[in-house]
């Protein structure tokens, strides 16, 4: 045994180095690929492309993105100018205001000044938009905003005089009667986009294939010696063939381009779904960004895009990150005094009410947004790979077409010389000599395989469509292609793992652990606590929240706001609290809202009786160590013991342990005034410990399981306790006795070296911030190779996820910044999902290399059965129609078949797919060379002998022969492409009749060699067939899978520890051979 597979080790090894022909031009990084390697490649790629158009639609046009960089420049230093003039403004009116006395504000002149800006701000309005109240040109007011002009909103009279303007209430919002008309005024809020490409673009694009232009020309030239020469209508079929099988392959390339260009136009839509809240009606609710107009509502917290141009209402420190505007990265504080806000800017703290002045084109982001539209999306790395594979095999088929048609001439010429017949030229020696040409051209045709960069689009788009109705939409190509070599995925916990619906279950109050349960009546739980002591949580609770408790037109309650906020909420209803009541009796001073640096949320307010009270909450054992008291059962702050400390950390450790999410809620009195721009960080009183129940979503131990099957390593990575880090982590399966559980500020004081050692085993990080998961994350991918996926949800989130080589932002819970950074959302939040994108990119990566090696296939037999007849004949067995079929055949239509192939459970049981690993795997060199060989030796043995082993003779003898080795060859392929279902595995029939786009391919092909070969003869140069020749067709062509079989049976190297691509156990060899 030893000796029969050294041999075939060193072939394989020889063969391996044929990809290793590819330029390393065509070796492009997973992420972030500089221009100068985009342009490298194309320039590889050179001339040698039927079809540019087509081969290049879904590639960056770098000149336009080299423009639109240019014009974003130009409009980024536009933006900064305004900017710097502002502020300088700003400080300008600040110190004038200080210097002027009181007496000459609101003077005759101010007041003059005022009626003239108000009169010019209303020049130009239509007559409608003044009958509907409004009072300013949408073009000035558009102006106000981008220009940051500070005077003419200040002899506006600020924002109230900017609303009556607009004719809306900054309480209650705009009308929803109203909207239709703001629309039809201000204009609404979209960018303009690029106009849809329409059928007959994709049909002209699929017709400017330089070989196919070449063809006509010949078929038109053949058309016009035939009728001279033979006569009508013989004269014509040769050309008229040849038309119409170009007709059909144009044909067939643009139906399958054109839809798969409406399956992106329908992802493009999905993506640009954003919500918003806004106040209409009085009432808070979430609309599409699209849907908002001027003067509308709109409620800003952390994470969210800016959607449109507007004015600051109120808020509480409010930071904006203005850098995808004017490229600075410092970001801007927004307050009453700098009240303007622009649209594509991003919330990077606080929460704030603004007012819309200025939506779609209109904003300085629609100008942007517009010219960003020309660039286009990077390649993948796997269609760069592709394209070299491409311009390689093309090359081998023009050298092989053009030595075809020189050996074809040379031994048509030296037939006119040996028959002394050279000097003596007629018009058929001209179609001869045209046909050869044709035929040569036609090689080229089949030869280059234009398919194959476009195959790995068309799968993308397959998979992209279906992973969409999996609750998964994929904002980058190149996530597809990843995924299926994803190592590692460090998952958030809230959400993810659990279900996010939050209840608070336990607390503790006054030295005592209370159940909560939310089916009882109002006054079950609060019966024990005093009036004093529920007094001061309920202040806590609806004083110190982001949230909001709304009602609906029936009376129904909901809560607007993060899970975790809304958990609390709902004790503070159910225990007899109002929201609005207590904000009613307590003024709100400053909110500082919770991020998953500080862990915590502090609020400042102003209560009833003047005094001044702090409120805190957040992770348990941080708010913990800021209390030096806590509330006995009447209320009063009494100091906390060191032992009553531990008490409280043992209650908090309890509560984790039973998987329980824990938040303390504190409130300190300050006595001596508010000076600082900060909330107090120590000194609190602890009011409650509360432990929020979030159960193990449905699934994610299944899934867990899966990943481990998949070589897989899943990292929980969460805010939380480490008790309840560790604890959900052992229900979901996550982590086992011999991993590692760590928090955050333990992991992120080691060295890079002590890391390296550790992440192997670490399967929790508890209490991590997002530059722990950053460091995770970047350690994972540098020292130790990983090909990391990353989830996140927050606006701190996007740095680990921009390093991640996949990132997974969450659809429900994640914030717009988030999902900007990502490369796929997961719509529904579920590490299900996240399972399920990486078995698709598993499923995309093998459809590929199924498809590449079924073409590599048809053209290696196509070019050497052409080239051998050649040389031995002087003719080819295959005329130009034939070979446009099998062309078709072997492209778009190979590839609608095998590219769209949806994934098994056995690709799960595999590992990942290596960052190095090639793209041809020794198995499939052995399958092609198998095949080609198989169908290389019934060829050219029928090519040469068939007449003498069918015993065929007669004047048509030839023409039969002829059709018999075409009808075989189609047949040939269409069995190899079943083989080519499964590289390794012996059964290939496992859900062929689920995929209904495969069965109905090879039904068709076979529908329609039946048809050319018994009905369009005249054309196609062949002759209908007696039924025994096609029963010999179908066998000779059904013989290829056993010959399959054999060849799966024959050992490879290069597999890690001898494991099949399937995970399945490999075949027994020798006197055991199953």
């Amino acid at each position: 045994m030893r000796s029969a597979v050294r041999p075939y080790s060193i072939y394989s090894d020889t063969v391996a180095k044929m990809e290793s022909f590819i330029p390393a031009e065509f070796d492009l990084n997973h992420k972030g690929s500089s221009e100068e390697a985009q342009k490298r490649w194309r320039d590889a790629v050179g001339k040698l492309v039927k079809n540019r158009r087509r081969r290049f639609r879904y590639a960056a046009d770098l000149e336009k993105r080299s423009e639109a960089k240019e014009q974003m420049r130009r409009l980024r230093e536009n933006i900064r100018v305004s900017f710097v003039a502002y502020t300088a403004a700003l400080r300008f009116i600040e110190a004038g205001q200080a210097m002027k006395p009181p007496s000459a504000v609101g003077s005759g002149a101010s007041r003059s000044n005022e009626q003239d800006i108000a009169s010019e701000l209303g020049t130009g309005l239509k007559e409608d938009a003044r009958l509907a109240g409004f009072r300013i040109d949408p073009d000035k007011l558009a102006t106000i905003v981008s220009s940051y002009d500070i005077k003419t909103l200040t002899k506006l009279k600020g924002i109230e005089g900017l609303a009556a303007r607009l004719n809306v209430s900054l309480d209650e919002g705009v009308k929803s009667e109203d909207v239709a008309t703001r629309k039809n005024v201000f204009g609404p809020n979209l960018y303009t986009e690029k106009p849809s490409k329409s059928f007959w673009m994709f049909l002209w694009e699929a017709f400017q294939d330089v070989t196919l232009m070449i063809l006509i020309v010949c078929a038109v030239v053949s058309i016009g010696v035939g009728l001279a020469t033979e006569g009508w209508p013989k004269g014509m079929y040769d050309g008229v063939g040849i038309i119409l099988s170009i007709f059909l392959v144009v044909m067939v390339t643009a139906v399958s381009d054109y839809k798969q260009s409406l399956q992106f136009k329908e992802l493009d839509k999905e993506k640009k779904k954003i919500f918003i809240q806004v106040t209409r009606d009085g009432t808070r609710q979430k609309i599409s960004i699209y849907d908002l107009v001027v003067g509308d509502i709109v409620h800003l917290s952390i994470g969210d895009q800016v959607p449109a141009d507007g004015i600051f209402v109120k808020g509480y420190n409010l930071l904006i990150d203005q850098s995808s505007l004017t490229g600075e990265s410092v970001p801007v504080n927004i307050y009453e005094k700098r009240p303007f806000l622009l649209a594509g800017t991003k919330v990077q703290d606080g929460t704030a009410k603004m007012l819309v002045t200025t939506v779609g084109m209109r904003t300085e982001w629609g100008k942007l947004m517009e010219t960003l539209s020309e660039g286009g999306d990077d390649e993948t790395p796997l269609q760069v790979k592709l394209n070299g594979v491409a311009t390689i095999i093309g090359k081998i088929g023009l050298a092989f077409a053009a030595l075809t048609f020189l050996v074809l001439t040379a031994r048509f010429l030296m037939d006119k010389w040996l028959n002394h017949k050279l000097s003596k030229w007629n018009s058929s020696d001209a179609v001869t000599l045209l046909n050869y040409f044709a035929t040569a051209v036609t090689i080229i045709v089949v030869a280059v395989p234009e398919g194959l960069p476009l195959a790995v689009t068309l799968s993308f788009a397959f998979a992209m469509k279906k992973l969409m109705s999996e609750n998964a939409l994929v904002r980058h190509l190149a996530a597809c292609e990843t995924m299926g070599s994803a190592t590692c995925i460090c998952t958030d916990k809230t959400g993810t793992l659990t279900t996010n619906h939050m209840v608070v279950s336990k607390t503790w109050i006054c030295g005592k652990i209370k159940e909560v349960d939310a089916s009882s009546s109002v006054g079950a739980l609060d019966s024990s606590i005093s009036g004093a002591v529920l007094k001061i949580l309920l202040q806590a609770i609806f004083n110190n929240t982001g949230s909001e408790v709304v009602k609906n037109k029936d009376g129904e309650i909901s809560i607007l706001g993060t899970p975790t906020e809304a958990a609390i909420l709902e004790l503070g209803l159910h225990l007899g609290g109002d929201l609005d009541e207590q904000r009613r009796m307590c003024k709100l001073l400053k909110l500082e809202p919770f991020n998953s640096e500080k862990k915590k949320m502090s609020a400042l307010v102003i209560l009833p009786d003047g005094k001044l009270r702090a409120f805190c909450k957040g992770a348990s054992e941080i708010i913990l160590k800021m209390c030096d008291k806590s509330i006995n059962a009447d209320g009063e702050p009494v100091p906390l013991m060191e032992e009553q400390g531990r008490n409280v950390l043992d209650v908090i450790n309890g509560f984790a342990n039973e998987a329980l999410r824990t938040l303390c809620l504190a409130f300190k009195e300050i006595d001596d005034g508010f000076h600082g721009n900060s909330i107090p960080d120590d000194g609190y009183t602890l009011i409650a410990v509360v432990g929020i129940k979030d159960p193990i979503r449905p699934g994610v131990k299944e899934a867990v399981q899966t990943c481990l099957e998949a070589s897989i390593t899943v990292r929980m990575v969460t805010g939380d306790n480490i008790n309840t880090a560790k604890a959900i982590a052992r229900e979901c399966g996550i982590l086992k006795n011999d991993d590692l559980a760590v928090e955050g500020p333990a992991f992120r004081h080691k060295t890079p070296h002590e890391m390296g050692l550790e992440i192997p085993r670490i399967k929790v990080m508890a209490r991590a911030s997002p530059s722990d998961k950053h460091v995770l994350v970047k350690t994972c991918r540098s020292l130790l190779r990983e090909v990391a996926a990353v989830t996140g949800d927050g606006t701190n989130d996007a740095p680990a996820m921009h390093e991640a080589d996949i990132g997974l932002a969450m659809g429900i819970a994640g914030t717009e910044v988030a999902k900007e950074s990502a490369d796929v959302i997961v719509l529904d939040d579920n590490f299900s999902t996240i399972v399920t994108v990486a078995k698709w990119g598993r499923a995309v990566y093998i459809n590929i290399q199924k498809f590449v090696q079924f073409q590599l296939t048809v053209n290696i037999v196509a070019l050497m059965i052409s080239f051998i007849s050649a040389c031995a004949s002087g003719s080819t067995p295959l005329t130009a129609v034939q070979l446009l079929w099998v062309n078709l055949i072997m492209d778009t239509l190979g590839a609608l078949a095998l590219a769209t192939e949806p994934p098994h459970e056995g690709l799960m049981k595999r590992p990942p797919v290596g960052r190095s690993e090639s793209l041809i795997t020794m198995a499939m060199w052995r399958n092609i060379i198998g095949q080609s060989i198989y169908q290389l030796t019934l060829l050219l043995v029928l090519n040469f002998s068939g007449k003498q082993i069918l015993g065929l003779n007669g004047p048509d003898a030839t023409v039969v022969l002829n059709t018999l080795i075409f009808n075989i060859f189609v047949f040939c392929q269409v069995f190899n492409e079943i083989n080519s279902r499964d590289i390794d595995k012996i059964n290939i029939f496992r859900g062929i009749f689920g995929n209904w786009i495969f069965s109905g391919i090879i039904v068709s092909t076979v529908v329609f060699q039946v048809i050319i070969v018994e009905f369009l003869g005249t054309f196609a140069s062949t002759v209908p067939l007696k039924w025994q020749l096609w029963v010999l067709s179908a066998l000779l062509g059904a013989l290829s899978m056993p010959i399959a079989v054999l060849l799966k049976c024959i050992p490879v190297t290069g597999k890690r520890n001898g494991a099949r691509s399937d995970g399945y156990e490999r075949l027994p060899s020798g006197p055991g051979l199953a």
